[in-house]
């Protein structure tokens, strides 16, 4: 099983020693979450809410930091540790800011970097990028695909309803293709995810939940002809990671756990995650962090 340490929510200047952290720890990588800005007058609710009004669970006062700048900043001082994002609202920007970031990062990290998107819910920020937020989802979809060509390197081009370009050639091109995981719990979601990604990126859930969008995403992977292909399961919890329960989540198809380290306890939701994140002290985190390695990670290497 793979471990995957989230460092949404917490501060900033965290992410370079928890990253140090990590790969000592022996955990698989570092996924970091993505939005850019939060709107005062804020009316999309978010999905994932444990609210009635739908609120998020964190305040405008919680720092998102840019996630290629500051993976970046991680790869630099680590040499295995994998790096993705849960995930990266790719519509809200343009496809060559995307390809241009995602595939820098690639080939700086000697291709350690994993593209995790989502079509996104916040119409705010897209209003104000200038993207569309009614046909994020279409968009997203010839995206991926021309994520992929641009990534190829040489000259290349696209010519689809909503990319349209090249002859170009963008450079640094990774000398492997960026594997690229779906957001998302949604049928459109989980169904990009089968037909289109590399895997399937979800949320922490209970495990009865798991089970439940796992058995929805291998229906779309059956309806794909890709049932028995390669694929990426990547969720959280919200039971703490037990040797029986890494067993389980194993035999279910799961084949990473996000993971916080130094907060592993059983939980009804995450809406505490924020307030957590930002208040722990680093070197709690730090410690908690090698104490996860030893009791959490070795045990179960090799299931």
């Amino acid at each position: 099983m793979k471990f995957w340490a989230n460092t949404s929510f917490s501060p900033p200047q965290h992410n370079v020693p928890l990253a140090q952290a990590a790969e000592e720890a022996g955990l698989h990588g570092i996924l970091m979450s993505d939005h850019i800005f939060y709107p005062r007058d804020r009316k999309t609710p978010y999905p994932y809410s444990p609210y009635e009004d739908g609120r998020p669970i964190w305040g405008p006062e919680v720092p998102w930091p840019d996630v290629w700048v500051t993976i970046g900043a991680m790869q630099a001082v680590t040499t295995s540790l994998q790096f993705g994002t849960a995930v990266y609202i790719a519509p809200a920007r343009d496809v060559f800011t995307v390809a241009k970031q995602v595939g820098t990062a690639a080939v700086l990290s000697n291709n350690r970097i994993h593209l995790g998107l989502g079509a996104g819910w916040m119409k705010e920020e897209f209003d104000q990028t200038g993207q569309s937020f009614a046909n994020r989802g279409k968009r997203l979809d010839e995206m991926i695909d021309a994520l992929r060509s641009l990534w190829g390197g040489g000259w290349v081009e696209h010519h689809g309803e909503y990319y349209d370009f090249g002859p170009l050639q963008i450079e640094p091109a990774p000398s492997r293709t960026v594997p690229i995981w779906c957001g998302g719990d949604s049928e459109p979601a989980l169904r990009r995810a089968a037909k289109l990604c590399d895997g399937w990126v979800g949320n922490a859930y209970s495990p009865e939940d798991a089970q439940h969008h796992i058995k929805r995403l291998k229906r779309h992977l059956a309806e794909a002809g890709r049932a028995e292909d390669p694929f990426e399961v990547i969720i959280g919890l919200h039971v703490p990671p037990t040797v029986d329960i890494v067993e389980q989540a194993s035999s279910w198809g799961v084949t990473g756990l996000m993971c916080l380290p130094w907060y592993i306890e059983e939980r009804a939701d995450d809406r505490d995650i924020s307030g957590m994140q930002g208040s722990m002290d680093l070197d709690r985190k730090i410690e908690a962090t090698l104490r996860f390695g030893e009791t959490v990670v070795a045990p179960v290497r090799e299931i």
